[in-house]
């Protein structure tokens, strides 16, 4: 079944069974494609969907046939019990490959989704023709001491978090949030902020809240592998994409994480495109820049 909410700019909406759990995806066939263009494949940042891409799928479809899913726990995806980290949600990205995709694909990944992408391609590097990463947050946040987190583990229980959850989720506040995140106060619509505020809604997702906030208290590592370790070891294109204005995830932290001085340490593979005037979300907040300059690269590797 055809799920549209925005049929016009988001493609058409369906609904795939994994390992059990209902995953919503969605996907525009190429109006005129070329040879050798790869598919796309599209991941969201955190706590977004696939709605993210409002202003990017159908530029990107033009000449290439575009994939986007929500993650588990997210978007109109189900809000499942489950333990919730990078490894998951890679896994499902290489499943949902396998199953839809099944040839080299240009994989665009959003913060969140970008260090989703990394985790996936350097596991699966067969499943990847180009690998795109706009903002690449750290793969492995400083762990607290463990009394802070059998603290953090206390309070990220339904009961404590429930009153919190329902004020956080609230469209008003949501609103308040992304314009301190955009610069460009005026894309703040109400498209928007309900693409956030209404996953929030849905059942389970007060148990999914409490487990991505417990997550980064477990002992095991959110990411198995850092940064640092796995772009160095790729090398197919690889094209790196920031807002000028970042302040989520600033380039200068990108670099020390990488352990570069500055730009000029990056792999020869990599690519970087600056995007000026823009924030965390620049492929919102100037699509057509970024769209440009993914096709551009696509095209030149």
């Amino acid at each position: 079944m055809v799920l549209n909410q925005f049929p016009s700019r988001l493609g058409s909406q369906r609904d795939w069974a994994w390992r059990g759990w209902q995953i919503r995806y969605t996907f525009i066939r190429s109006r005129n494609p070329k040879n050798n263009a790869p598919p796309i494949l599209l991941l969201h940042g955190f706590g977004a969907s696939l709605g993210q891409w409002r202003s990017n799928l159908q530029a990107l479809s033009e000449n290439h046939t575009v994939y986007a899913l929500d993650f588990l726990g997210f978007g109109a995806s189900q809000k499942a019990p489950e333990r919730y980290n990078v490894c998951l949600w890679s896994n499902l990205v290489k499943d949902f490959w396998a199953n839809f995709i099944q040839q080299p694909a240009a994989i665009v990944g959003h913060s969140l989704g970008a260090l989703v992408a990394l985790t996936a391609v350097s596991d699966r590097p067969q499943m990847a023709s180009h690998l795109a990463l706009l903002t690449l947050p750290d793969a492995q946040p400083n762990q607290a001491p463990a009394f802070a987190r059998s603290l953090e583990r206390l309070f990220a229980s339904p009961i404590l978090l429930a009153p919190f959850f329902r004020f956080v989720r609230r469209p008003q506040l949501l609103r308040s949030v992304l314009r301190k995140i955009y610069l460009r106060p005026e894309l703040v619509d109400d498209e928007l902020v309900n693409l956030f505020s209404t996953p929030p809604r849905d059942r389970g997702a007060l148990d999914v809240f409490c487990r991505l906030a417990r997550s980064r208290s477990e002992p095991e590592d959110y990411s198995a592998k850092s940064m640092k370790e796995m772009l160095p070891a790729l090398t197919l294109p690889v094209l790196l994409i920031w807002g000028t204005e970042d302040r989520i995830v600033p380039l200068a932290g990108f670099c020390k994480l990488l352990g570069i001085r500055d730009l000029t340490g990056l792999p020869d593979n990599c690519k970087f495109v600056a995007v000026e005037n823009a924030g965390h979300c620049a492929y919102d907040e100037c699509p057509e820049k970024v769209n440009r300059a993914l096709i551009d690269w696509i095209l030149a590797n």
